[in-house]
This record gives structure tokens, C-alpha cells and sequence, in this order.
């Protein structure tokens, strides 16, 4: 049997939020970018504990500045096309 290690249940945990939201927006009353923005606020959760609060990588790299600008760039193109 394969154990997860820390990262991975991060990622299995950001994949399901995003998941959860855009099953939400197909099967409820929500539209699907509202259902699909709500995923991508909680699962910035967990990137903000993968990439701020316990980094795998240091700090001081350009993967990791590349990393959180794209990540708050999905983030905030996902929330204003729900907006719209």
C-alpha cells in the first residue's frame, strides 16, 4: 500500500476542492463559475499552507515567486469570471 506523504495530501486536498466546487456548480442551483470560484477560494488554503507556512522548497527561489504569481493570477482570473 502507498502512504502519502505531506505534499501529496496537499495536492489530493487542493484537486478535491477545485473538484467539489465544479461538482457543486454542474449539480446545484449555482452557476458553474460560481461553484468553480468557490473551489479555487478553498483550495487556495491549502496552497497558501504548501507554498507560505511550509514551503518545500526555499523561499528565496524563483520557482517559488513563479509559483505564487501564477497561482493568485488563476485565482483572481477564476473569481472575476465569476463575477461576470
Amino acid at each position: 500500500m502507498c502512504r502519502l506523504g505531506y505534499y501529496d495530501k496537499l495536492l489530493v486536498a487542493i484537486a478535491g476542492s477545485l473538484a467539489l466546487g465544479i461538482a457543486i456548480g454542474l449539480t446545484a442551483s449555482v452557476a458553474f463559475l460560481s461553484g468553480l470560484a468557490a473551489g479555487a477560494i478553498v483550495a487556495t488554503i491549502f496552497v497558501y499552507e504548501a507554498m507560505f507556512r511550509n514551503p518545500p522548497i526555499p523561499t528565496e527561489s524563483a520557482q517559488y515567486r513563479a509559483a505564487a504569481v501564477a497561482w493568485h493570477a488563476f485565482l483572481v482570473v477564476t473569481i472575476v469570471a465569476a463575477a461576470i
